[in-house]
């Protein structure tokens, strides 16, 4: 049921490093996204995917991770992402991707998901450093970084109180993520 996969499509931040997502998996994910509508239906969003282990090493310094979390540098070495999908926009198509980008990321996220592997949408990158790394060209613009691998945390969503949007962990190790509710959601019914 779609409402049962939505609530295990978390971002995790912390992964078995033992489990490989394979290249296989991302190019599946990747043709899920075929489905997805586009603005204008110029399906303008492309993908780096990266598996090599060495590669992802390299990748996973250009990332900030978990704002919130002030003192968590992002997950340990064992805790790492096995693979990343990198979405590009191909300048030479369109100028903007107008919602494609979220229709994508959580398709690609749903896919994983229902695979029993889990990602972390990641806007906050070193821009020049990936680009290198990746050797893209200039007509491609880098939108978001899509961290994947084995979910190795519980992550639980929570009531929001007083408006408060921050996650935390608990000493547990518990990733908690607050929502608002049904109600706060609803701006008016005529």
């Amino acid at each position: 049921m779609l409402l049962d996969l939505l609530k295990r499509a978390r971002s995790y931040r912390r992964f078995d490093a033992s489990v490989p997502v394979t290249r296989q998996m991302l190019e599946e994910w990747v043709a899920a996204c075929r489905y997805c509508p586009s603005g204008r239906n110029v399906q303008a969003l492309k993908y780096a995917l990266v598996t090599d282990r060495e590669a992802c090493g390299k990748l996973f310094p250009l990332l900030a991770w978990a704002g919130y979390l002030k003192d968590w540098d992002g997950p340990e070495e064992n805790e790492r992402p096995t693979a990343y999908l990198v979405q590009l926009l191909d300048t030479e198509i369109a100028a903007n991707c107008l919602c494609d980008d979220g229709l994508h990321l959580q398709t690609l996220v749903l896919a994983a998901t229902e695979a029993g592997f889990g990602g972390c949408i990641i806007k906050s990158f070193n821009d020049a450093g990936l680009r290198e790394l990746l050797q893209l060209p200039g007509t491609m613009k880098i939108t978001y970084v899509l961290a994947l691998g084995k979910p190795k945390e519980t992550v639980r969503i929570e009531d929001m109180q007083g408006g408060e949007v921050r996650y935390w962990r608990t000493p547990d190790q518990v990733h908690h993520v607050p929502k608002r509710s049904v109600s706060e959601l609803i701006f008016k019914t005529i």
